[in-house]
């Protein structure tokens, strides 16, 4: 059972993380001159869903029976 809830928090970070990128290159695409601030919003904002995920992934397994 562990496995699934894992399965599903890496399913779901990988979405996450794959929907922020290709906003950000379409932003980027639309306004070059503010790529810069484009790009280190999504590298933050994909730390913090890699973050969650890893909260999920670890709380999967020691909550998990």
């Amino acid at each position: 059972m562990t496995a699934i809830g894992a399965g599903i928090a890496v399913i779901g970070a990988g979405l996450g993380i794959g929907l922020i990128g290709s906003k950000a290159m379409e932003a980027i695409a639309r306004q070059p001159e503010a790529a810069g601030e484009i790009r280190s919003n999504m590298i933050l904002m994909a730390a913090l869903i890699e973050g969650a995920a890893l909260i999920a992934i670890l709380l999967s397994f020691f909550v998990g029976p």
